[in-house]
Order: C-alpha cells, then sequence, then structure tokens
C-alpha cells in the first residue's frame, strides 16, 4: 500500500471529524455515531437539506467546513464516481462507500468499478457495497444499522467480506468487545491485507478475526501476516467458498488431493495464522486471545467435578489436536491420592468428584498440586446455573475462586468453560474477565481455541528465536511454453542432475533381449507415452518379469493396449529389490501460492490412503523432516514391527534438491511428481516420474 493510502487509512480509522453524504441511510448512520459518543465534528451532505440527524448540512462536499477525515457515501449508484472524485479533489482521507450496483453485477458494473478506483486516487476506500466501519475506539461508526457492542480502549478487531456476518457478531453474547469492525465489501480499493498493516499497528488491536471468501493479493497477505506474527497479534480466520479443486488430476495423483482449500490451510498454517470452522470459534478464540494470551506449548492441565465431562474433554482434545494431555507425574499423584477423595481417579483431565464441590480451600489445595508440572495452559470445565438459583451458584463460585487462585499462583492463561454454550451467563463471564481468567462457552469451542492459540504461541514463540518463516515468492508460469514430458524424458532429466533412477532404456520388440541380458532379470516393462500419465490403471506397467519369454508374452500385451502408434515407447528397467517403503513426492507452481512440496504414501494407492502433508517453498530442511515424521508411511521408514529400518538423511536429502531443482526452472515450471520414489537399503530411487515444464 502507497504511504499516502496508507495514511489515510490512519485518518479514516481515527478520524476527528466525519462527513455523511446521502439521505435516510446517512441520517441513521449518523445516529449510531452519536450514540455512541463520538466527540468530533460531524457533517451532513445533501442537495436539499438544511440539516441531517440534527447535524448542519452542506449541498455538496466541497462546501464543507474542511476535508473531511472520513465520510459515509449512501447515495444512488450513478452519483458515486462523481462524488467521490470531489472528496480525493479536496484532500479527504478515507470514504465509506455504502452504494451497491458494482462489480457484485457484472457488465456495466464491472467498469463502473475501475471508474470509482480512478476517481479514489489515494483515498482510502472501503467498499463499495459494504455495511461499513464500526470504531469502537473512538465511536466513529460509519454504519447505517442497529448494532451490538460498546466503547472499548482494547479489543480484537474484525475484517469480513460478508456484511451481514459482520453485523451478526456484534450482537455476541460472549463477551467479545471489538476494537473495530470493518467490512470489506468488493476490495474494489482496499483489500484484506491492507487493514491487517494498519491495524498490527494500532495499541487497540489485540488479534484480528478474519470472514475470507479469497485473498487479492496472497504474496502481500503473507508478508503482513508474518508482520503480524513478529508483532504477537494473532490473526484468527474462518475461510469460506471452496473453490473447485484447482490442479489438473489427470496430470497428477496429488492433482486430486490438493484444491484450494488445502492451499489455504498450508498457507495459513505457515504464517501461524489460527484457522477455525464456525463464527462461535472465531469468537472464543478471539476471546482467549484478547484475556488469557496465547499459550506458549501445548500441554493442558483440565479439572471437572464430572466423569462425563473428562470423557467429553479427552475425545475432544483427541480429535481437534494440538493440545497434549500429559499424565501426572509420580510425585503429583502421590501428593493428590492424600487430599482427594478415594473415589476420585487421577488422571489428566481430574475429575476432582462431588466431595469436594464447593469447598474453595480444600479445592485451592487440590488444584495448586496438580498444576505442579510443566504445563501451558488450565481449564476448568464448569455450568453454571441461572442467578434465580442463588445457593447453589456459591458452590459454583467456590470452586472458580480456588481455581483462579491456583492458576494466578503459576501465571499461565487459565480457562473456564462450560459445556452447554448458554450455562455461562454475562455476570459469570464478567467475573472470570476481571480475574484475568476467559470464559469459554462450549467444550468444543473451548478446545479449538486453546489448540488454535497454542498454535500461534509456538509460532510466535519461535519467531522469538530469530527463526521465521521463509517468505514465499511465486514465479508465475509461463504457460505458452509448458510441455508434459514421458516417463522416459522426465527420468533422462533427473538423471542429468544427479538424481538415482533404475537402470534402463527405450526398447523394441527386436532389441528387447539383448537389452534384457544386458540388465539382468527381474525387469519390469513400461508403456511411455506424453498422453499417459497414469500407466496402471490402463494396465500398462507388467513387473517381476523372470525371463526370455515373460518379457516376449509383456511386450506382446502392452502393443495391444490402445494408445496411438505415433506416441508408443517401451521402457525396459532393472527391477528395484528389496523395497522398505514407496513414497510419493510432488512439486507443483501455483500462480497464487507458488511451489508447493506435497510428500506421501506412495504407489497405486495414493488417493486411496491420503497419506499426505504438503509445505510451501521454500521450507526449511526442518520442516521437510517433521512432515516426512507425520506420514504414516514414516512407520515402515523407521522400522515398523521389527522390519528393517533405513536412514532418512538420503530421503531428506533428495526431496530438498527436487524442491531446488523445480525452483531453477522458475516459471517455466508446472509440476514434478516422484511416485513411487522406492526406499531401499541402498536409499532412495525414482521409480516413476511425470513432468510439466519447458526444458529447453
Amino acid at each position: 500500500m502507497i504511504s499516502a493510502k496508507r495514511a489515510n487509512l490512519e485518518r479514516l480509522l481515527a478520524p476527528k471529524n466525519i462527513a455523511f453524504v446521502g439521505g435516510e441511510e446517512a441520517a441513521s448512520a449518523i445516529e449510531q455515531c452519536r450514540h455512541a459518543g463520538y466527540s468530533g465534528a460531524i457533517w451532513g451532505v445533501h442537495p436539499k437539506r438544511k440539516t441531517l440527524g440534527e447535524c448542519p448540512c452542506f449541498p455538496n462536499v466541497s462546501q464543507l467546513p474542511e476535508a473531511p477525515d472520513a465520510t459515509f457515501l449512501a447515495i444512488p449508484r450513478d452519483k458515486v464516481v462523481g462524488v467521490v472524485n470531489e472528496i480525493a479533489t479536496i484532500g479527504g482521507g478515507g470514504v465509506v462507500c455504502y452504494t451497491a450496483g458494482f462489480r457484485e453485477l457484472g457488465g456495466l458494473g464491472i467498469d463502473l468499478e475501475i471508474e470509482l478506483v480512478k476517481a479514489a486516487q489515494d483515498l482510502a476506500l472501503v467498499g463499495p457495497n459494504v455495511f461499513g466501519l464500526l470504531n469502537y475506539v473512538e465511536g466513529a461508526h460509519l454504519w447505517p444499522y442497529s448494532h451490538g457492542g460498546s466503547r472499548t480502549t482494547k479489543g480484537p478487531a474484525i475484517i469480513s467480506q460478508s456484511g451481514m456476518l459482520s453485523s451478526s457478531l456484534t450482537f455476541n453474547n460472549r463477551s467479545v468487545s471489538f476494537s473495530y469492525v470493518i467490512g470489506a465489501g468488493n476490495q474494489a480499493s482496499l483489500g484484506i491485507e491492507d487493514y491487517i498493516e494498519v491495524l498490527v499497528h494500532d495499541p487497540a488491536v489485540t488479534a484480528i478475526g478474519l470472514y475470507i471468501e479469497a485473498l487479492q493479493d496472497i504474496k502481500r497477505f503473507s508478508d503482513i501476516a508474518l508482520t503480524a506474527l513478529k508483532m504477537n497479534i494473532p490473526i484468527v480466520a474462518l475461510k469460506v467458498g471452496q473453490s473447485e479443486i484447482a490442479a489438473n488430476s489427470t496430470v497428477s495423483h496429488t492433482g486430486s488431493l490438493s484444491g484450494d482449500e488445502e492451499k489455504y490451510k498450508i498457507l495459513f498454517s505457515r504464517l501461524g495464522i489460527i484457522t477455525v470452522r464456525t463464527p462461535a470459534m472465531m469468537l472464543e478464540t478471539l476471546k482467549l486471545l484478547t484475556v488469557s494470551g496465547a499459550p506458549r506449548g501445548q500441554k493442558l492441565a483440565a479439572f471437572t467435578c464430572s466423569g462425563g465431562d473428562v470423557a467429553m474433554l479427552a475425545d475432544c482434545a483427541d480429535t481437534i489436536g494440538g493440545i497434549d494431555l500429559p499424565k501426572p507425574k509420580d510425585s503429583v499423584k502421590s501428593m493428590l491420592a492424600d487430599k482427594l477423595p478415594p473415589i476420585a481417579t487421577i488422571s489428566n483431565p481430574l475429575d476432582y468428584t462431588t466431595p469436594l464441590w464447593g469447598q474453595e480451600e480444600a479445592l485451592t489445595d487440590v488444584f495448586s498440586t496438580a498444576l505442579e508440572g510443566d504445563y501451558h495452559t488450565t481449564l476448568l470445565v464448569q455450568d453454571y446455573p441461572p442467578t434465580k438459583f442463588s445457593d447453589d451458584r456459591r458452590l459454583y463460585l467456590a470452586d472458580a475462586r480456588a481455581f483462579i487462585s491456583a492458576s494466578q499462583k503459576i501465571g499461565i492463561p487459565a480457562v473456564v468453560c462450560s459445556s452447554l454454550p448458554e450455562n455461562m451467563d454475562t455476570e459469570i463471564q464478567t467475573f472470570f474477565i476481571q480475574n484475568g481468567v476467559t470464559p469459554l462457552q462450549g467444550i468444543e469451542e473451548a478446545i479449538t481455541a486453546i489448540s488454535g492459540a497454542a498454535q500461534f504461541g509456538c509460532k510466535y514463540a519461535t519467531s522469538l528465536t530469530g527463526v521465521t518463516p521463509i517468505e514465499m515468492n511465486p514465479p508465475g508460469i509461463d504457460a505458452q511454453s509448458i510441455r508434459n514430458h514421458d516417463e522416459w524424458i522426465s527420468k533422462s532429466w533427473l538423471r542429468e542432475l544427479g538424481f538415482k533412477v533404475p537402470d534402463g532404456a527405450l526398447i523394441t520388440p527386436d532389441s528387447a533381449i539383448d537389452v534384457a541380458s544386458s540388465l539382468g532379470f527381474p525387469l519390469a516393462l513400461k508403456l511411455v507415452s506424453t498422453n499417459i500419465m497414469h500407466k496402471t490403471e490402463i494396465g500398462g506397467v507388467i513387473l517381476d518379469i523372470a525371463n526370455d519369454a515373460e518379457l516376449h508374452s509383456a511386450i506382446e500385451a502392452l502393443s495391444m493396449l490402445p494408445v496411438a502408434i505415433e506416441s508408443r515407447k517401451l521402457l525396459l528397467e532393472e527391477m528395484i529389490t528389496p523395497v522398505i517403503a514407496e513414497i510419493l513426492v510432488n512439486v507443483s507452481n501455483d500462480p497464487d501460492f507458488g511451489h508447493i512440496l506435497t510428500l506421501g504414501s506412495g504407489g497405486i494407492f495414493v488417493e486411496l490412503l491420503k497419506d499426505t502433508k504438503s509445505l510451501l517453498l521454500p521450507a526449511s530442511r526442518e520442516e521437510i523432516t517433521e512432515a516426512l515424521a507425520q506420514l504414516k508411511v514414516s512407520q515402515l521408514l523407521s522400522g515398523y514391527r521389527n522390519r528393517e529400518r533405513t536412514n532418512i538423511e538420503p530421503i531428506i536429502d533428495l526431496i530438498v534438491s527436487i524442491a531446488k531443482a523445480a525452483e531453477r526452472l522458475g516459471s517455466s515450471f508446472e509440476e514434478l511428481e516422484l511416485n513411487p520414489v522406492i526406499i531401499s537399503n541402498n536409499g532412495p530411487v525414482i521409480a516413476d516420474a511425470v513432468l510439466r515444464a519447458c526444458l529447453g
């Protein structure tokens, strides 16, 4: 974002004066602003009115007392471009364009939006086609409808591509108070990344929540997200609107495994961005990050007064992942045995049982003892009865005070969650927040929030050591120059680069016996063609050929397959034995995300097993090693059930070198798939390869 536009966005977010241009919607927006207690000057603009929302009204923006820092625009579409140009000419700051009817309609609307962007010049243009902007820090609400929330000095900010969701979030009953709520609209001039760039430097912003349908500039978004990570500003993303699979599944096996949804997941994981599935999970995560902060690890100590809650917590943590529930140390178990009733089972989560319910002093001792370990977060599950059951509430609050006392002593993020979201009323939520404890509503929401916050906390802690994700730099794709290369050409290219491939040769029926004699049985015969990328699906591979007679039969069988004569080749190769495991290594080039590395269980069952892990490139050797270790096939590499182990380092060497080879091709590269890479006691051998690139 150019400096002038950034300065204008900063003016928009901290306006000393605001102009409201239009009729009833503008008057309604003035009312929202006045109700919030905005202290700056408010002016109306309307060609016929003397006042607008009880504020002085001017016939046009050129006659305003001074250039407005912020303008709310709700006028007919055909007037928008002229008025925006006028605001830019007099030196206005930013415009929230409520008016719709632009790119979202297609046709002439697209042309009109292009004119609008030109007219805006360096203005901070929000929208068009947007609900508006809520500023709870200044009370400067450029928003024509009723909304929830109240003035605050700190809180998470929301940037949303859905206006209605933005409004709905403000009515939450979860004690989440926002600093800003920004509707992105059509993002004609300002994208999500532009808002983040400014918000991460705003001391009022504790975290940023995103509702995303699509990102306009993934490279710039990534760079700014890394800045947010380094500044300890967490980003929580709810990504929707998944597009159809972008990869060409006829070219590679991994094409059917990595659509846009998967690419966004890889991107967000790399950047330390927390992903959630629902608005409720977004709110709970933002609340945890704001009240307690991000944990610096995944170890959770959990307490309940119910065996049912123990089971639900454990199941939820196992399903969601990213949470570790370490068993109490033996010394802690021994001490707890003296403090808990005999019916208690000492575990984590710990059911402290109903005989201790409401006994604040005894529970403080129990919680303090149980927390004598290397934990990063602590959690109490408790549902609170309505206020009319005041006699019972005191017992619940006794447990709560004991938990607060114990958690404050060790200084780690503390959470109390109700199993049912509605069983945590506003009074209880306020009580916990005032004591520095985060009240979360719903077990799944709580575990999701803790897991996500811990993910960010670990990523941030790593960044403090100077190790941050490598910036991505997509090379683009020169699609016109790229061609399919068959297995023989692909492997010849790899052999020239120093990679190990099976000894083999292209043959004819007449030369087959001589070549076989040179290679030695057993052998593999393959049908090679640029028109066939999945040979096994048409029976184009015959393995374990043991003698001349079997070779002759194999040649006859492949010759009968329905493949054009001019593109048909036969490749005879040595068999690689013994086989410890087969893996897949794929590098693809996405125009937006850049190079993507996918590792997985190899062979013909890739899609069926779906045992894959993807990384954005460039990636460190450590990241690649960790990704390989997360695959199920890694168990075979490490000697599953007393089978032969293999040295992992040569495999990592191969993967790193393949990634670099693809990188050197730049925009002349689209995809390289090695499947399988056979792992034997002599190291990795590339048994099959498919390349789409321009090799010069």
